[in-house]
This record gives C-alpha cells, structure tokens and sequence, in this order.
C-alpha cells in the first residue's frame, strides 16, 4: 500500500514505474492521462500529434542513439553519453516536459545511470537544461504516486475546461 511518505526508502520504485507520456499527461490533464491508461487513445487521428512525430523525425537528425526505449517503457528521443534529450513541438506545456524528463532522469538514476536532460524545441529554436536535484526527484515521487491514484480510479476525473483543450486530441471525446 502507498504512504503519503515520499522518502527515497520508504519508496516502491517497482510499483510506480510507468511510461512518461503518462507523467507528463499528468500535468496536461488528469482526465487525459486517465482515458490514455484505459486504452482510449485519441492521438492517432491529432493533426498536432502527427506534426510533433514528423518535428521529431527531421530533427537532429546528425545526433546518435535516437529513440531509446527502456525496460518497454520510456522511449526518450536522444541519448548520448552525457545527456539525454527530449524533442518537443512546442513550449505551451513546459511544465509537463519538464517533469517528463525529470522522470526520465530519475529512472535512470535508479538503474545505475545519471545525466543531466535536455528538452530541446527546435520551432522556437531553444532548448532547456534540466537537472535532477533533490527537489525534483521529489516532485517526480510525488508525480508518480498520483498517476498511480488516477489510473487507479474507477472512473475519470471530472471534466476541467482549460484554455487548451479545444486544441487537444481528446476535445470531441470529452466536450463533443
């Protein structure tokens, strides 16, 4: 059973594992993340999905490793020996790449394996650093527990009309 209690050695990392598209959904939306984990998946028919696979693709494309999937459940973009590197279509969720990639960080600490993480945006020609401190691998602990209680329910968060949601692939499914 989960405590409320986030220290590293009270902590099931075993438990909490999960893909990182569902971190970072949990910053986007709880609803989302929810109907993502029960298999409703709405991002193949997203224009704006389709366009942040092609940015990816084309994109540093001189950089080696690309696409690294982990133990079948993270896929991070770039991997090199320093760094690992996250390519994002845009900056409107910064907070949810962020903790994406913090996660990232912090599964591979937990392997035996530290760098430092990257989140590059190549539209707006900027790109982030991002370092796993302390803090942050709380607020990664703290991220997983709750995408732990969310995919846990048995049905999906209310509905919270956001700014964004007329832009995301779930609008006709949730508002529709």
């Amino acid at each position: 059973m989960l405590q409320n209690d986030t220290r590293e050695s009270n902590l099931d990392f075993q438990s909490l594992k999960t893909n990182g598209i569902k971190v970072n959904y949990l910053y986007v939306c709880e609803r989302k993340l929810w109907l993502f984990d029960k298999g409703i998946q709405m991002e193949s028919k997203s224009d704006r999905v389709l366009m942040g696979k092609i940015l990816q693709d084309d994109a540093y494309q001189h950089l080696q490793k690309r696409e690294v999937l982990i133990d079948n459940l993270i896929n991070i973009d770039i991997v090199n020996d320093e760094e690992i590197r996250e390519v994002k279509y845009s900056n409107r969720m910064p907070s949810a790449d962020r903790i994406q990639i913090l996660y990232y960080l912090y599964y591979l600490k937990q392997i035996g394996i530290e760098k430092k993480g990257i989140i590059n945006y190549p539209r707006q020609r900027r790109r982030e650093e991002i370092v796993l401190t302390p803090e942050a691998e709380q607020e990664v602990i703290k991220a997983l527990i709750r995408v732990k209680e969310i995919i846990s329910m048995e049905k999906p968060p209310p509905l919270i009309k956001k700014s964004y949601c007329s832009k995301c692939a779930y609008y006709e499914f949730c508002w529709g």
